[in-house]
């Protein structure tokens, strides 16, 4: 078994002294006896009850009681089928005191005690407010986007090593990284900061992603600490930015703690061999699935080093759900993005999402349900329709259907049936079937698709499309970092060589020439860190035009909560209405090679008697008619009051 301290400095919160307890007769635990506590704390006035995961050699051969004050006692002691782990539920009072309680342990005259801290909640920590459609989410690899502490590119407790010339090897960046340049993130119009999984991932290879996570308590050390990443959060509030944390319920590492010994043997999903989910996510919502579809998609691994969870084991559901507690009362949490939302078993997840909104009713969560099925992904959102009756309980779900439009539409130079701009017309004529078409994340691209500025082939003026389409379309849009600066991959992207797309941002490492985070450094650019062709001034334009954008977008309600209005076309072009009782923007795009006349009058049921117009894009008047001609290339957003 593999042997951890947990560190009580980790948990423990100087302001809070517990009732007094002084057992002198107790020795303290040692390593041997109880190696691991989960939660690592608790707070009073949770609703989630607390079940303690207890580690320890043949720990089940124990009784435990809880002492130093009134309120707060083991309620039910719980075996596993390991006898090195016990689950032992704890009753939390609503008048018991907040401090350091100690779990004891006796059997056979010995004893011996663990110290436990049960804070005090924050204030107002259950009505805290979550990311909305007024957000902008700037999306963040961190091994890949900035090194500020040179000294974790390589730790002692972590086997995959620094290798920057490695597309799939740890590039070192970091915590301190993201918090050097919290500035940058806020001036070019962003609201809230979503990054790709922080907590260990301790596999032996293609570490840098921590979509394999090997401890689900501790952030990766070649990132930095706990205590560094709740700076990170109070930092990024300071600047207005939120944080949304990326988790994983579906699957952890191979290399997980507790694969040396589980506590239950269908702790997660065995089989005799390797078994693969089949990626049936039909199987979740169709009448005529068989129950054998359903089972392997769920329960089927994601990949070999990623072994899949058994949520239908209510210990598991339980440990996953104060798991995320923790980490929202803990650290301050703004919202989850939740990774391979389908591939888990779908009544455990609704209950594990209810459980966190029952906590936090505002608080927001993403789903990833990569599918180009619209009626598939409408599924998945909370409160939807579902004729079998089903509710995931997930606020809000990913826009890929609409990213797929993107990709199509963008790079095409001809208009027609289904082409062009006419594929995201046929996207957004589909809203009806969303529960809530606004509390969408709506995206041209993430870590995980091609790069926009591959899409439209380094073509800068289709770039800016693309940043229009995003800031002014229903939903809230997220941008993946050094996309706002056309930031390209490194070789033709597949789904075999994300390493070639996750490229670092140029700018936050140590030694290299590049630095597209200051104006300075945009300016001279005159290539990228990948030997790609970049004109010179492009960075700094296309920044401006972004960052304009976004920063207009922040108090726009308008576009945050108001309705759209659209108007079919197969010339390659898009003319869309955002509008509200007060406000009216008006966006053309000319995806085209030609110059277009506005159809001004085409629009009358919503444009007649608008006047007064100012371009966002450059502060100034603007008024449209049908003689107003857009050039090639060009998207308008023009603004009414009414």
């Amino acid at each position: 078994m593999k042997k951890i301290i947990i560190a009580l400095t980790t948990v423990a919160l100087a302001a809070c002294s517990g009732p007094a307890f002084n057992p002198e007769s107790v020795a303290d635990a040692t390593a041997e006896q109880v190696t691991r506590v989960e939660p690592l704390s608790w707070w009073t006035g949770m609703k989630m009850p607390l079940q303690l995961l207890v580690q320890g050699e043949n720990i089940s051969e124990y009784n435990v009681t809880i002492e130093g004050g009134k309120g707060v006692a083991v309620e039910k002691i719980n075996k596993a089928d390991s006898p090195n782990f016990l689950f032992v539920d704890v009753k939390i009072a609503a008048n018991a005191a907040p401090g350091t309680y100690y779990i004891v342990f006796s059997k056979d005259g010995n004893t011996f005690k663990y110290p436990y801290e049960i804070a005090a909640r924050e204030d107002g920590s259950a009505e805290r407010k979550s990311f909305t459609t007024a957000d902008m989410v700037y999306l963040i690899m961190p091994d890949r986007f900035a090194n500020g502490d040179t000294s974790n590119d390589s730790t002692e407790n972590t086997v995959d090593k620094y290798n920057r010339d490695d597309l799939f090897g740890r590039h070192g960046g970091d915590l301190k990284g993201i918090i050097d340049h919290l500035d940058y993130i806020s001036g070019i119009g962003a609201t809230a900061i979503w990054c790709t999984p922080l907590l260990e991932d301790n596999q032996p290879m293609h570490s840098y992603h921590g979509y394999a996570c090997t401890d689900y308590y501790h952030i990766d050390s070649r990132f930095g600490t706990n205590d560094l990443f709740k700076e990170y959060v109070q930092k990024a509030h300071e600047k207005d930015l939120k944080i949304i944390m990326d988790i994983v319920p579906n699957h952890c590492g191979s290399k997980h703690w507790w694969m040396e010994d589980t506590p239950f043997a269908d702790w997660y999903h065995v089989f005799d061999t390797y078994t693969g989910s089949n990626i049936c996510f039909s199987s979740n919502m169709d009448y005529n699935a068989s129950e054998a579809d359903l089972y392997y998609h769920e329960s089927g691994w994601f990949d070999r080093s990623m072994v899949d969870m058994n949520l239908d084991n209510p210990y598991v559901l339980r440990y996953f759900q104060q798991w995320a507690i923790w980490w929202i009362e803990w650290s301050g949490l703004d919202g989850f993005r939740v990774d391979t939302y389908p591939y888990n078993e779908k009544e455990p997840m609704a209950q594990w999402c209810k459980s966190i909104t029952d906590e936090y009713p505002d608080f927001n969560i993403v789903g990833e349900v990569w599918t180009s099925s619209i009626p598939q992904l409408a599924y998945w959102q909370k409160d939807n329709a579902n004729k079998d009756g089903f509710n995931s309980n997930l606020p809000s779900i990913m826009d890929f259907p609409l990213r797929d439009a993107i990709e199509a539409g963008l790079p095409n130079d001809n208009g027609g049936w289904g082409q062009g701009l006419a594929a995201i017309y046929d996207i957004v004529s589909h809203d009806f079937v969303y529960q809530d078409m606004s509390n969408m994340l709506i995206f041209a691209g993430n870590h995980d698709t091609p790069r926009i500025g591959d899409i439209v082939k380094k073509d800068p003026a289709r770039l800016k499309i693309a940043n229009v389409l995003l800031a002014t379309m229903r939903g809230y849009p997220q941008i993946f970092a050094g996309d706002e600066v056309m930031q390209t991959a490194r070789l033709p992207h597949d789904y075999g060589n994300h390493g070639a797309l996750r490229v670092d941002f140029p700018g936050g490492w140590p030694g290299d020439e590049m630095d597209l985070f200051t104006a300075e450094g945009r300016k001279a650019a005159t290539k990228n860190t990948d030997g790609l062709a970049v004109p010179q001034g492009q960075a700094e334009d296309l920044l401006n035009h972004f960052s304009t954008l976004f920063q207009w977008r922040k108090t726009k309600d308008v576009i945050h909560n108001g309705k759209t209005k659209h108007f079919l076309s197969r010339d390659n072009t898009y003319g869309y209405f955002r509008y509200d009782d007060d406000e009216v923007v008006f966006v053309y795009i000319n995806n085209s090679l030609e110059n277009k006349n506005v159809p001004w009058t085409y629009y009358a049921e919503i444009s007649e008697g608008l006047t007064g117009g100012v371009d966002v894009l450059t502060g100034e008047p603007f008024e449209v008619s049908d003689a107003t001609v857009v050039a090639p290339k060009t998207a308008i957003v023009i603004e009414y009051k009414k």
